[in-house]
């Protein structure tokens, strides 16, 4: 076979023809890159769609095509468009093989068949995009033409797990399993919903455990702070440090637990405060005093901290009708917040306690306005440090 190969003639112009061959003379002059643009304007070579014929015009070939694409009749144009959806379908192109469905769709060919595949194929491409509404939509659609068209139940199906409408979920794929008992990607989906619904129930069983035992621990709380014979005011805005902090029993069961609360600690001779998160209540204001003082030595140094030292600071407290109350360092917290007399209470569940150097506690207490006091607790209390 290869003796009889005749190698094809090198072309050569005559007198009166063209240089090139006619088929190449237009690419006379061109750049590789510029040869390859031609040739993606030609529907056989093209890797692109070109609208254009290159110099601005219509892409006369491509326009061929697109006619191509709406000539037969009704039916047979949309079953074209419903094939190509089908294999750009399949490469995981959905939203590409929509815009064919519904190419399809607006044909409005009459054909049953043809438009309950196009609606379910689309319906299809809906589920996969995650436009569940319009999955539904379509699913209905291909429905009107045939009831029994089991894909889409099972589409429904999946359409409405993903929105969490188990209760309708499982209406379609019951229904659909009226036409085929059988089916297993219906009843697989069945499967799905019931572990969905007994997932749902058990979650809301233990988020109803959880508030009844919060409802308990509040009662044991409430019942150890009346034990104790601890008063508790509530302002009207309080501090956002104390709002995220919990006052609480050491052990939550056992209301003859230790209590542990926040503490405001306050120095208004220089408007500085201190945060403590827990202290407990068996702590003493000597031992609270230590910790805040727990500083690096430069801070002594600043101006107003000359006196910060435990020894110089005096710690006093709130009451109940605005007044203050000088407290001594040994006294132990619980002690004094279950004493009748003074009433000191907790402010928003936390301790509330100034600290004022004893040279400056005079002057600051001559100060010192009731009325004002009981008016900051409609505020909140602001500050420029914390521990």
């Amino acid at each position: 076979m290869t003796e009889n190969y005749e190698r094809p003639k090198k072309y050569v112009a005559g007198p009166n023809d063209p240089a090139l061959p006619p088929q190449l003379s237009d690419f006379q002059g061109k750049t590789t890159d510029e040869v390859l643009e031609e040739l993606n304007r030609m529907p056989f070579f093209m890797t692109k769609l070109d609208d254009s014929d290159g110099a601005g015009g219509e892409n006369i070939e491509l326009e061929a095509l697109k006619a191509l694409a709406y000539e037969g009749e009704p039916h047979e144009i949309a079953e074209n468009f419903k094939k190509q959806g089908n294999a750009l379908y399949k490469h995981k192109k959905y939203k590409d093989a929509r815009g064919l469905y519904t190419k399809g769709i607006e044909i409005e060919c009459g054909n049953s068949n043809i438009n309950e595949s196009l609606f379910a194929n689309r319906a299809a491409c809906e589920l996969e995009i995650r436009n569940y509404g319009r999955c539904l939509t379509d699913c209905k659609a291909a429905l009107q033409f045939n009831p029994k068209n089991l894909k889409c139940y099972y589409r429904m199906g999946r359409a409405f797990i993903a929105l969490k409408k188990l209760r309708e979920a499982e209406g379609v794929v019951g229904f659909g399993l009226t036409f085929d008992p059988e089916n297993k990607s219906l009843l697989s989906l069945q499967e799905v919903i019931s572990k969905k619904e007994h997932e749902i129930k058990e979650a809301e069983e233990k988020k109803q455990e959880e508030i009844k035992r919060g409802e308990n621990l509040k009662i044991i709380l409430d019942n150890a702070v009346k034990l104790r014979n601890i008063e508790i005011v509530n302002t009207k805005e309080p501090a956002e440090l104390v709002r995220e902090t919990k006052f609480r029993l050491e052990d939550p069961m056992d209301f003859e637990s230790q209590l542990i609360f926040p503490a405001l600690v306050l120095y208004p001779t220089t408007d500085e405060f201190d945060f403590v998160g827990e202290v407990s209540e068996l702590t003493s204001i000597s031992e609270l005093l230590q910790l805040v003082m727990e500083r690096p030595a430069n801070w002594f140094e600043l101006q107003g901290h000359e006196d910060f030292s435990v020894k110089k600071l005096v710690a006093y407290m709130e009451v109940k009708d605005g007044g203050l109350v000088k407290i001594g360092k040994k006294v132990i917290i619980h002690d004094l917040l279950k004493m009748e007399k003074p009433n000191v209470p907790l402010f928003d569940n936390a301790l509330k306690i100034y600290f004022v150097p004893k040279s400056e506690s005079e002057k600051w207490l001559s100060n010192w306005s009731k009325q004002k006091a009981l008016d900051r607790r409609i505020s909140n209390i602001s500050g420029s440090s914390s521990l």
